[in-house]
């Protein structure tokens, strides 16, 4: 019996490992605002993407050693207009695809959904409480499903729904949200954030099934990312602390590692069949807390890590 992985295997192991690398980048991020004086969410946002951009551009220059020797495919053929699809493709993609938008309109409706959840979700979480604002924020795999349905035809059956609404709701244990107390502006800047890196995660997606190169996408959103920070940042610019700008260092690259896996997971996969698994950022995300604020799961919780597993496993079967 063969026993190479499946692609969707894959891709849930590629989220599993973005999950973690952004549950990481979350930490490092409280852990800034814990070491020196306020700072900007589009600071920070800078910082976040600006360790992705030497990362995937180190791999970029790599891969194009390897293109110029004959190793890989040239390199405009990621940046054509037309998707170059294998003549038999796999099995979990469907054979209709997006071919009236460029490649290129991809990656940069990609990159502004992106830095506008980014900084959405910053802003939510500097004025609202982090359990509200990270709720918010997994609204995205919802979006993801919905944008692939809406826009990619991807059909979406009533098992797969069922299962991602458990996955909401035990989310919904997990941080146990209170609205009641949130002022409505930022909490609803933190739902316009999730439904923006739904359609970030929808448009990776679509560049996944045109094969396009995950590390030209992530090269691409980090640069555009960076670039659209730079005016908010010089114009309201705060002094880091060293121990600052290290815990931002490391914000960054656990955030290239979170794109990096989530870009190749959706390419593996469809993301209905994956999407559950995203949820496991909130399991990091308590795990660093006991660690290191000594923050204990109390049992409503429990009941939502349970949840989540479930209705991602439920997921892959259904």
């Amino acid at each position: 019996m063969n026993g190479a992985l499946s692609n969707r295997t894959k891709g849930m192991l590629c989220l599993i490992a973005s999950a973690f690398g952004f549950a990481a980048m979350g930490m490092f991020v409280r852990l800034a605002d814990d070491l020196g004086g306020s700072i900007s969410c589009f600071q920070k946002g800078f910082f976040r993407n600006a360790v992705a951009v030497v990362i995937a551009a180190v791999l970029f220059a790599r891969d194009l050693k390897g293109r110029a020797s004959g190793r890989s495919q040239h390199l405009d053929s990621q940046f054509s207009r037309t998707p170059h699809l294998p003549t038999s493709s796999p099995s979990h993609l469907p054979t209709s695809s997006p071919s009236h938008l460029p490649t290129l309109f991809l990656l940069v409706l990609r990159s502004i959904l992106g830095t506008a959840g980014i900084f959405l979700n910053f802003y939510a979480i500097s004025h609202i409480p982090l359990a509200d604002a990270m709720m918010l924020n997994k609204l995205a795999p919802f979006f993801t499903v919905a944008f692939s349905w809406v826009f990619l035809g991807e059909r979406l059956r009533l098992a797969q729904g069922a299962c991602l609404a458990g996955a909401l709701l035990g989310a919904a244990c997990v941080v146990k949200p209170g609205f009641a107390a949130v002022s409505v502006f930022p909490a609803l800047c933190g739902f316009a954030g999730g439904i923006c890196a739904g359609g970030a995660y929808a448009c990776v997606h679509a560049l996944g099934r045109r094969r396009v190169d995950p590390r030209s996408i992530v090269l691409f959103f980090s640069a555009f990312s960076c670039l659209a920070s730079v005016p908010f940042m010089v114009a309201d610019f705060a002094p880091m602390t060293t121990a600052q700008i290290w815990t931002l260092v490391g914000a960054g690259a656990t955030a290239a590692m979170g794109q990096f896996g989530v870009t190749a997971a959706y390419r593996f996969a469809e993301p209905r069949s994956i999407a559950a698994w995203d949820y496991t950022n909130i399991l990091f995300a308590a795990l660093f807390g006991l660690l290191l604020f000594g923050q204990v799961p109390d049992a409503l919780s429990v009941i939502g890590f349970v949840a989540i597993v479930v209705s991602a496993l439920m997921l892959r079967k259904a």
